[in-house]
């Protein structure tokens, strides 16, 4: 097989896989070789770690496991080399979801910033912010975390009502956001807000970047069902950000904004896949070994879960050539299996899945929440984390309505 050298960032990787015979089987020896030879070491206590909810496990560890695979040439795959990234193919990027989640290897911590602002900033923003921005999220120096939904405005983003106003070459910013994943952590927020007064609805908004070590925000982790707190309440008073960190036009923000959940519920949903399969299979091994499966209404059910994968899979490249409503339709798809999954997982365990420890574990290896918290094992977490699948990034109710009225041509639902 031809040799690849990974961590030369030069090399396009959809390129050589035009010019290379048999690529994606070298591709697939090259990232398992490379991930069988690296996850050693202190790096080896990290696998399977940081999934949902369990993100606060080894933080500053994933952390580092982030820039080594940066050192090496692993992040940012998808995008153009003229931007960092590799050029890689969609098939490459499947290869290394589907061997990263063979490998068991740790969750990432740079999703938001890879995987949704990056993109967003190579086809919305100007070349000053993505010579400013991109580098910094190649090598995982800055974490990014969003700022969308509001008190007031959770899966009805058109209705946020943060202002920003210009002023002195700087924007001020004053309101509140909450469900802010990472925000605790993160360098910069990308926050949607209200530009022009008095505007509604989708107009008037505008995309803002937004630094979080300032004064003028307050960020309050918000303690979550597993007991974890990768979720935020942002609160801005009179915060500032430079004039020029506006993506797209003033008062054009939302084009952007929707670009941005394109991304988020496109291409990165295929490492999210991957990850699904693993936990059915593990859930699957689980009731064979208790002996759950004996029962004709688990074996169902796990059938079911097995063919709802499948659709899933089938359904990516609609999502992924941005089909109408497809978008939609893939986020009621995953979270509501996901959900499902999480209750199948209780069942399968049984009575024990009711049982959870007397007392709190203290050193939790972390730096980002108190390490004294009730500790739950993997399934109870599952369950737990997978009761949000269906309301954040968008709820049940607000997708149907978009496919009911933007694809199916419906009527309006009759806003009050």
């Amino acid at each position: 097989m031809a040799s690849i050298d990974l961590a030369d960032r030069s090399l396009d990787l959809g390129e050589w896989a035009a010019a290379t015979p048999d690529a994606d089987a070298v591709f697939t020896a090259a990232v398992r070789e490379w991930l069988t030879e690296n996850l050693v070491g202190d790096f080896a206590a990290l696998r399977g770690r940081g999934g949902p909810g369990s993100e606060h496990e080894f933080f500053a560890q994933r952390l580092e496991w982030d820039r080594y695979l940066a050192r090496a040439g692993w992040t940012c795959l998808g995008w153009p080399v003229r931007h960092g990234g590799r050029g890689a193919t969609l098939d490459q990027r499947i290869i290394f979801h589907q061997e990263y989640a063979r490998a068991d290897a740790p969750a990432r911590v740079n999703h938001l910033g890879e995987e949704l602002l990056g993109p967003t900033l190579i086809e919305f923003g100007t070349e000053e912010q993505k010579q400013r921005f991109l580098p910094g999220i190649v090598d995982v120096t800055e974490l990014w975390a969003q700022g969308y939904s509001e008190p007031g405005a959770g899966s009805d983003l058109a209705a946020v009502s943060t202002s920003a106003r210009l002023e002195d070459g700087r924007w001020h910013l004053d309101g509140q956001k909450i469900w802010t994943s990472l925000a605790h952590v993160a360098q910069w927020a990308f926050v949607l807000c209200r530009t022009e007064p008095g505007s509604t609805r989708h107009h008037g908004l505008s995309f803002l970047l937004v630094p979080l070590d300032q004064d003028g925000i307050t960020v309050r982790p918000i303690q979550q069902l597993t007991g974890t707190s990768e979720f935020n309440e942002v609160f801005f008073d009179d915060a500032v950000t430079d004039a020029d960190l506006i993506v797209g036009e003033p008062g054009g923000g939302w084009p952007v904004a929707m670009g941005l959940l394109q991304f988020e519920r496109g291409v990165s949903t295929l490492g999210q896949q991957v990850g699904f399969a693993r936990e059915l299979e593990a859930v699957t091994a689980l009731a064979r070994r208790n002996g759950a499966l004996d029962n004709p209404e688990i074996a169902t059910r796990i059938a079911r879960a097995g063919i709802g994968l499948r659709v899933m899979r089938a359904h990516a490249p609609a999502v992924i050539d941005a089909a109408p409503g497809a978008d939609s339709v893939a986020k009621l798809l995953w979270a509501n299996w996901h959900r499902d999954l999480g209750e199948l997982a209780m069942d399968v365990v049984g009575a024990a899945s009711l049982i959870g420890p007397d007392a709190t574990v203290e050193g939790v290896p972390n730096d980002i929440t108190d390490p004294e918290h009730v500790e739950l094992d993997e399934w109870q977490r599952l369950y737990l984390f997978t009761r949000a699948d269906t309301i954040y990034g968008g709820s049940n109710e607000v997708q149907r309505n978009i496919i009911a009225e933007r694809v199916l041509g419906l009527p309006r639902e009759a806003r009050v």
